[in-house]
């Protein structure tokens, strides 16, 4: 436990409701975590992976590490839900925007928006931290979902 000072330093004193979850600490993420290749799912796209941090089903949204080792057009995609993504390391952009997501980058997108995301020729490895919520899906150039 923690040292305690004075009162305020006590922690709560009553019971967590019983239809809560636990808490979930995952050590080292951003450093043991995401260089163990073992742990990197292969996504059907060769040279893509992803590291789940956090499946919420029941809230509709996830945390999750991508990492690509290929360049070029990776996914064009619509969200029903909004983005946040930190680029951990490399470089990558929408092709509908101005601005490229370079390592050290944070980058959100609202709701309902459709983008290409591409990796320079430059890069030999991009890994991303996104959360997103609600679904996404994949769109052909002029919108229409793949089938």
């Amino acid at each position: 436990m923690h040292e305690k000072t004075n009162n305020n330093d006590l922690p709560y004193q009553l019971l967590q409701p019983s239809y809560m979850r636990p808490d979930l600490l995952l050590e080292k993420a951003l450093t043991d975590y995401l260089t163990d290749d073992e742990l990197w799912v292969p996504s059907t796209s060769e040279g893509v992976s992803f590291k789940p941090l956090l499946l919420h089903a029941s809230s509709g949204y996830y945390v999750n590490l991508l990492r690509v080792n290929k360049h070029g057009f990776l996914s064009r995609h619509r969200h029903s839900g909004d983005v946040q993504a930190f680029v951990l390391k490399g470089k990558w952009y929408y092709l509908e925007h101005d601005w490229i997501a370079k390592e050290g980058s944070f980058a959100y997108e609202p709701p309902g928006e459709t983008h290409t995301l591409f990796v320079p020729d430059d890069v030999k490895e991009m890994i991303t931290l996104f959360t997103v919520k609600g679904d996404y899906t994949y769109v052909d150039e002029y919108g229409k979902a793949w089938v």
